[in-house]
């Protein structure tokens, strides 16, 4: 049974690298043959032809397009993305600099999202196609379909623009170096309000969905009326039984979304001005930084990588049976 788990997750390993590289071929090849340079805007016309050969020559996009891609893919292998064409320094430097608040921004969502859609799917089910779960459920549809920046552009304009509660942008208020660490705290976590409520809507609807299915197929299973005939209260079999086993599905699914949070909330970060990977890939896809457009594309690809093989070692270990099905 060890070989076959190590066979599987081998397998797994290679089938995401096989994805990712894919991507970052797709990705090369589109950024190469799209219209216009990036050494354009670095180029004057006060510069003389022999200058402005040279600044061109310093991008590495002379050469034939086979031979750019093999270059790319060495550098790529050795970790090294090259230098930001806006930023002027290593791109790891850059990414280092947006990853982190990316990284806090996506664990805060993702804790709202799973917490709100235990809690609603909990609600719902005590009484099935009851009010309150016809609410919900058509309400976590409505939620579904609204594209993100709807929802955030919907929420600026509510509660910042004519009820004035919360900042409509940014991380902080520009006299924020003047507060106690106490309003400092406060003062991000009023600025986080609209954003996290935007990032969390779409997933806490798609976790609600899945979770009350997942729980009425389980409490319609056997073992749960032989566990009420044999006297166990309403509370034990949904906290022991009919929880656990109804989660198990839903890792795989979490470990997608997890992913693409970590891989940069864009819509969200751009409406915000936030600090992140997603307001980053935008930016530099618009100036058309070549390097740090890759280096942003490969971390957020192997984000979702590792979070995907998580979730599959999550659920190995809850059900061994599930290893056969995790290339599934």
């Amino acid at each position: 049974m060890k070989n076959e788990t190590i066979k599987i997750l081998l397998r797994r390993i290679f089938a995401s690298l096989l994805v990712l590289f894919l991507l970052i071929t797709f990705l090369f090849f589109l950024l190469r043959i799209s219209p216009g340079e990036p050494y354009q805007k670095f180029v004057s016309p006060e510069l003389s032809p022999k200058l402005a050969s040279l600044v061109k020559n310093s991008f590495d996009l002379n050469g034939p397009l086979i031979d750019q891609y093999k270059s790319f893919v060495i550098n790529l292998c050795r970790g090294n993305f090259g230098i930001s064409y806006t930023y002027r320094i290593p791109v790891t430097e850059v990414i280092a600099r947006y990853l982190p608040f990316t990284i806090i921004f996506s664990l805060l969502s993702f804790i709202i999202q799973i917490a709100s859609a235990f809690l609603l799917s909990l609600l719902s089910v005590k009484k099935i196609n009851g009010k309150l779960d016809k609410t919900i459920s058509k309400a976590g549809l409505v939620v579904y379909a609204l594209p993100s920046f709807v929802i955030g552009v919907s929420l600026v304009y509510i509660f910042s623009g004519l009820l004035n509660l919360f900042p409509s942008s940014g991380l902080s208020s520009f006299d924020s170096d003047s507060f106690s660490l106490v309003q400092k705290l406060a003062d991000y976590s009023n600025h986080m309000v609209l954003p996290l409520i935007t990032l969390s809507l779409g997933g806490i609807a798609v976790f609600y969905k899945y979770l009350r299915d997942n729980l009425i197929d389980v409490y319609n299973k056997p073992f749960v009326e032989n566990l009420r005939m044999h006297g166990f209260s309403e509370k034990e079999i949904t906290r022991k039984h009919v929880i656990p086993n109804a989660v198990s599905p839903l890792i795989a699914v979490a470990g997608v979304e997890l992913g693409l949070l970590f891989g940069g909330a864009l819509i969200t970060e751009v409406i915000f001005a936030l600090p992140g990977m997603g307001r980053l890939t935008v930016n530099a896809i618009l100036s058309r930084d070549y390097p740090l457009v890759t280096g942003c594309t490969f971390v957020a690809g192997l984000l979702v990588i590792i979070t995907n093989l998580i979730a599959d070692l999550i659920k190995a270990k809850l059900d061994k049976r599930l290893l056969r099905g995790i290339l599934n």
